[in-house]
């Protein structure tokens, strides 16, 4: 079955480099995918899906589709995020970007292509599968404001669902390389906002004034002993000052300096002992420098767990599937987040990466670069990997 699944995908590959390019040039950002929305929908209508749930979080975007639904026994779904990032695109392909301040710098188009593909080859073959699948086309996973899977799994996502799946276009491997992670693959992510509150004065004559820019520097300095100092060696964290302000003239103090970042790590525990540590530093230089602070912490996603079981899985899918245990690698985890997480969360999956860096095409620029692009050759790999993976699965095996 699984050599069916490539040829029927690899039949795909024109249509799934026409959709993928198609979605790098109309890029939209979070929760406004409404054009993609559209396109996703139709396609799925046109390849035989009905009743498809289209909108989540009171917006139309986002696309929830059932392929024997109607069937018991384990359902697996399979997922894919769809959003931009606000880069404007560099370079001259034919399909960069057509709206300014937009564009797929992260591989969300290729993920929406190759899920795609991964229905319709699918839907092929629907009588011989043992059980359901579900298809999530999700918005929103770049913006830490509102997160899509969040919504979507408020939307009634995993309802019913036993296990889910989903892969990430991954630049740092060569095109075509499974990576694979047992437990822990992408790490938390947190957001923080620390103002502090001095009394602001002449630069000339700082003893008439409450400096909050000294007390501010204090502090940056110290959030980095909770890493060195407060943290296992054995365990893994960022603590990072993305950003300070404070201060219009070289020659004022300013009343006030406001300082924001990012915590990430692998660690639940840890992840949730942090933020009485920040606000503990903070609150003692503060109170040392004679100022006062406000402090809030957010926590915006836990990590990218993935189960054991459903990797290996994945892996023996994998190697069955490509035939070559080169193309197949263990990978080490990343600092980097992703809100599948929250589905990890709620039911056991694996979150996969699939290699689409080709230097000899140019395809070599990072995630989030204005010259981010993908390796189009591997979007039939990557449907036939999740649709072989749902096989596996619904097959219980």
């Amino acid at each position: 079955m699984l050599s069916r699944l490539l040829h029927l995908a690899r039949a795909e590959g024109e249509k799934l480099t026409a959709l993928r390019r198609h979605f790098h040039a109309h890029p939209e950002l979070s929760f406004e995918e409404y054009a993609t929305t559209e396109r996703v929908a139709a396609v799925l209508t046109e390849g035989g899906y009905e009743n498809l749930q289209v909108g989540v979080a009171g917006r139309r975007t986002g696309v929830i589709a059932d392929l024997n639904g109607h069937l018991r026994g384990p359902r697996i779904a399979l997922r894919a995020d769809m959003d931009g990032l606000p880069l404007d695109e560099e370079g001259d392909r034919p399909y960069r970007s057509r709206h300014r301040g937009v564009m797929h710098a992260c591989g969300h188009d290729a993920h929406t292509a190759i899920l795609l593909g991964t229905a319709l080859i699918l839907r092929r073959i629907a009588d011989d599968l043992p059980g359901p699948v579900r298809f999530l086309f999700q918005p929103s996973e770049e913006s830490h404001v509102e997160s899509g899977a969040r919504a979507m799994i408020a939307q009634g996502a995993l309802r019913d669902v036993d296990a889910v799946a989903g892969l990430h276009v991954w630049s740092p491997l060569p095109s075509g390389v499974i990576g694979y992670c047992p437990g822990p693959i992408m790490a938390s992510a947190d957001a923080w906002r620390c103002t502090v509150h001095g009394r602001g004065g002449h630069g000339a004559m700082p003893q008439d004034a409450v400096d909050p820019v000294v007390a501010a520097s204090q502090m940056v300095g110290m959030l980095q002993t909770i890493v060195s100092r407060e943290t296992n060696p054995l365990d893994t964290a960022v603590v990072t000052v993305g950003r300070i302000e404070g201060g219009k003239a070289f020659n004022v103090i300013p009343d006030d300096v406001t300082l924001e970042g990012t915590v990430r790590t692998f660690n639940p525990s840890l992840q949730a002992s942090i933020p009485e540590r920040m606000g503990r530093i903070f609150r003692g230089v503060a109170e040392a420098a004679r100022c006062r602070v406000s402090f809030d912490y957010k926590e915006v996603l836990p990590a990218t767990i993935n189960d054991p079981a459903m990797t290996d899985l994945a892996r023996r899918t994998a190697l069955e599937l490509t035939g070559d245990a080169d193309q197949v690698r263990p990978v080490a985890p990343t600092m980097s987040a992703e809100d599948m997480s929250l589905y990890l969360r709620e039911v056991p999956g694996t979150f996969l990466f699939l290699g689409t860096g080709n230097e000899a095409k140019g395809l070599t620029a990072p995630h989030h670069h204005p010259r981010f692009d993908v390796d189009d050759a591997i979007l039939p790999l990557g449907a036939a990997l999740l649709a072989s993976l749902a096989w596996k699965y619904l097959q219980g095996r």
